[in-house]
């Protein structure tokens, strides 16, 4: 997981009054000028996190369903409960509170639906460590059942940037489901900027959305982790968040980052719903705002995601039938790419294979020759 902390002495009145003056994130954005368009009605954000409160005013009667795949650790009112998927949420599709809902947190969506599912636990729970080995069936079983339930896009601010971090056959396989199903999938980049920029996984896998973070200058936050991977850039310092404790809090996190950028997919989404998940990628990452020199670098990818730049691109492109943005892998660590099954060359050759060993079958037998089934060498990607 990818912690958004709480600054330390950062908490603000409970009623959340003043909150949205100091929102510097939808401004850096510039998503009041996508709300001239869309605030993300329609649109369906799975947060796969700690889990969300439902109940809190900035966010009553935007959470629908959810499903915990863990089954442990803490509880509703536990204070290590729900904490960074609340934060999340809220960037993404909160929608204030109180008169005209001037209290509290706007998101970048603020009329989005949020998808619970919780996949992970507080680094402060208990049975945290108890539930990190059962991370990576939880991450791929609650993407594949985000996008059955028809999520447009899967937000995951979390990912493994450790030294011994690697992919994982099913979290992969798992991403080109939800993505051939219509999701788009974002994900932070890594916290890992000072410590040696390790590859993050999910945010690695193909046709993923990863995020860098910026500060309130638009320069690279110095936690960003620095990778090719990197698709496009947002807020992700001293980011106001909400929190169950219906206190407000100043944090940090390539995590916040990919929260702003699902909210900036979500509106592109709700204006472009024909788009598949390649083009509203190309799209965020075409109309990003101060661009690296060259078109992109590792710290930033493009640029500052722009949801009102990538709404008014969209209107010329044609939908077109979902594909895969980067090939496949061909490695049999990552499965058999997208189609989750033998491919027609592969299904090909094999039966030219037994026909061959069906000729020479006899002659094998005679010579009292044995034949042994061939094993593919398996193969990893070089640990980051």
């Amino acid at each position: 997981m990818l912690p958004l902390l709480p600054a330390a002495g950062s908490a603000a009145a409970a009623d959340g009054e003043g909150i949205q003056r100091q929102q510097w994130g939808l401004k850096a954005i510039h998503a009041s000028d996508a709300w001239k368009t869309t605030r993300g009605k329609g649109i369906t954000v799975a947060v796969l996190d700690t889990g969300v409160d439902p109940s809190h005013p900035d966010l009553k009667g935007a959470v629908h369903g959810g499903k915990d795949f863990l089954g442990m650790g803490a509880k509703k009112g536990d204070r290590a409960w729900a904490r960074h998927g609340t934060a999340m949420a809220g960037i993404i599709a909160g929608h204030g509170h109180g008169k005209g809902r001037k209290l509290g947190v706007l998101g970048v969506a603020p009329d989005a639906r949020i998808l619970p599912v919780r996949v992970l636990l507080e680094d402060s729970d208990p049975k945290r460590k108890e539930a990190r080995d059962q991370r990576p069936t939880a991450l791929a079983a609650g993407i594949r059942w985000a996008a059955d339930k028809g999520a447009d896009v899967i937000n995951l601010s979390l990912g493994d940037d450790s030294s011994s971090a690697h992919p994982e056959p099913g979290e992969d396989a798992a991403v080109r489901y939800a993505q051939r199903k219509g999701a788009v999938v974002v994900a932070s980049a890594g916290n890992g900027g000072e410590e040696g920029d390790h590859v993050s996984y999910p945010a690695a896998y193909p046709g993923v959305v990863a995020v860098t973070a910026v500060d309130r200058r638009g320069a690279r936050a110095s936690f960003s982790t620095r990778r090719w991977y990197a698709t496009v850039a947002a807020p992700g310092k001293q980011v106001l968040i909400a929190d169950p404790d219906r206190h407000y809090y100043e944090g940090w996190g390539t995590s916040a980052a990919s929260a702003f950028a699902s909210g900036a997919v979500a509106l592109v989404r709700a204006a472009h719903p024909d788009l598949s998940p390649a083009q509203i990628k190309d799209l965020i990452s075409d109309t990003a705002r101060h661009t690296p020199e060259g078109g992109r670098s590792d710290a930033l990818g493009t640029g500052v995601v722009d949801p009102a730049a990538a709404i008014e691109m969209g209107t010329n492109i044609k939908p077109r039938k979902q594909q895969p943005s980067q090939p496949p892998y061909r490695s049999e660590f990552f499965g058999t790419g997208p189609d989750d099954g033998p491919s027609a060359g592969w299904l090909a050759t094999m039966a030219a294979v037994l026909g061959l060993l069906l000729i020479g079958g006899a002659v094998a037998v005679h010579k009292g020759v044995s034949l042994e089934t061939l094993r593919g060498a398996r193969s990893r990607l070089p640990r980051g």
